[in-house]
């Protein structure tokens, strides 16, 4: 009974959940119906609201490409209307040109046809003045010009002197300005390097070891070295001598260490002229590095720089080349600052200017050329070449700096007690210069004074004029510039006088 009832009930709950869950998911439907409805009418709003502000916008963007279109359009009719007025413009331009091109051309027309016109007075007036005078065109001109030098040759040759005077004071002036502060920056002192030296012996016993038996020691140290060794009444002392400085030196140095370590033989004097032949070659390297790094120059080649050194022991009127070149190189750095030019040109010019004297006892030819052939063996550029090759005049200054350089030349050589000269060379020149003067037609003598820094020059008044003595003294300086070399200036003096003699009796 009990499980029946318990049936009965479990039959009864399981019918009452089913219509209470039916009942409930009525009630769901329903809603969810209801809310996608309300949902569907939002969306609708929204798009109708979309929509509608679709169509304002693009009512407004189309309002504005309107105007914007407007806008161009009268932009456009605008530069339509310039270039129209600019194309008037120029038609009426090219019209006025083409007006004036015509009027050239007639008023050209006429100016040749007023020349010939003239051409042919002219000739009418010359064929008129020719039967009148009887003269030719050209003596008429002689004559003419013969009058005027003639009538105005005092005031001609005033103001010649008035404008050399002013020119030769200005350029003086700044040149002397230039050259003395380019000295003043560089001021070097001054030996005469001579032929011989002198070794200082510790007594005169020594003098006989040196000779060696038969003259063996002696003729030794001559052979190897190829200087000559003066052994005379000198007290305590011996000489070296020989014109080539390299062997002196290695000469001086050998007899100094042999007299110095007392053995004095010929396999001692042959080891030490070897071992001083080294050393004399580490110095001219040393030399030569040091003189291009004194100036300011590198980037040289090695076998340039020794031969650079090398030039420590060539003299060249006693002045020893090296400090020369050196000097030459600083001056010629000075003056291109002072003017403007290219300075490390100047001063690597000046410091190969005389490469060619370290090798010229062993190559034909000038220093120059030799020089010349040395620095293109070595790839320098045209430049320094062409600066340094004109320094003594043998080819033409192209460049400033080849100007530049042979004025620095100059100037080392020309200062006092830089270099000596001898008699003979000092009389040969005396004699080179009066023989110039003297090829002169015009010249009756000629002496060279101030020890051949003056020349006087006599002329006889018959067979010149004053005007013409002017060109005279200008034409025998230029001969003297160019076939001579002399350090500074010759000064060239013409003497034109008149004297009368008349007797009273």
């Amino acid at each position: 009974m009990s499980i029946l009832i318990a049936l009965v009930a479990l039959a009864a709950g399981a019918g009452a959940g089913y219509f209470s869950q039916t009942y409930l998911s009525r009630k769901r439907e329903e809603g969810a119906a209801a809310k996608a409805d309300k949902v569907l009418d939002q969306a609708r709003s929204e798009a109708k609201d979309i929509l509608l502000s679709a169509k304002d916008k693009a009512v407004h963007a189309l309002s504005e490409i309107k105007k914007e279109e407007q806008l161009r359009r009268r932009q456009l009719d605008k530069m339509e209307e310039r270039l129209e007025r600019t194309e008037e413009g120029l038609g009426r331009k090219e019209r006025e040109m083409h007006r004036e091109w015509d009027n050239v051309k007639r008023k050209a027309q006429d100016i040749e046809k007023i020349k010939e016109e003239m051409k042919g007075l002219r000739q009418e007036e010359l064929e008129r003045l020719k039967k009148i005078t009887k003269l030719s065109p050209q003596k008429a001109k002689e004559l003419l010009f013969k009058s005027v030098e003639k009538e105005y040759e005092e005031d001609v040759k005033e103001q010649i002197a008035v404008l050399e005077k002013s020119k030769k004071e200005s350029l003086d002036e700044k040149a002397r300005e230039i050259m003395t502060l380019a000295i003043q920056r560089y001021a070097a002192g001054h030996v005469v390097d001579h032929s011989t030296s002198t070794v200082s012996i510790g007594s005169d016993e020594l003098k006989g070891r040196i000779i060696g038996r038969e003259g063996r020691n002696i003729n030794a140290i001559e052979r190897l070295t190829g200087a000559e060794i003066i052994v005379d009444d000198t007290p305590q002392a011996i000489v070296v001598s020989a014109f080539d400085p390299i062997r002196r030196e290695i000469a001086k140095q050998a007899l100094e260490r042999l007299v110095e370590d007392g053995r004095i033989h010929p396999a001692r004097i042959e080891e030490t002229i070897k071992e001083v032949k080294q050393d004399i070659n580490k110095r001219i390297t040393e030399a030569g590095e040091a003189a291009m790094y004194e100036v300011g120059v590198t980037g040289l080649d090695p076998r340039l720089v020794k031969l650079l050194g090398r030039l420590r022991y060539r003299t060249s009127y006693g002045q020893n080349i090296l400090l020369h070149s050196i000097e030459v190189s600083h001056l010629a750095g000075a003056l291109a600052a002072e003017l403007g030019l290219d300075v490390n040109l100047a001063k690597k010019a000046g410091l190969l200017h005389d490469i060619g004297k370290a090798i010229d006892r062993e190559v034909q030819g000038t220093h120059v050329e030799i020089g010349i052939n040395v620095l293109k063996k070595f790839s320098l550029s045209d430049r320094v070449i062409d600066a340094m090759k004109s320094h003594h005049g043998d080819y033409p200054h192209n460049s400033p700096e080849a100007t530049l350089v042979a004025s620095a030349d100059a100037i080392s050589a020309a200062r006092p007690g830089a270099r000596r000269d001898s008699v003979e060379n000092y009389l040969k020149r005396i004699e080179e210069i009066e023989d110039i003067a003297k090829t002169f037609g015009e010249v009756d003598k000629a002496y060279a004074i101030q020890a051949g820094r003056e020349l006087r020059v006599f002329v006889s008044p018959e067979k010149i004029s004053d005007l013409e003595s002017v060109k005279l003294a200008r034409d025998i300086a230029g001969k003297i510039e160019e076939n001579l070399k002399y350090p500074g200036e010759i000064k060239v003096v013409i003497i034109r006088e008149t004297r009368v003699t008349e007797y009273a009796r």
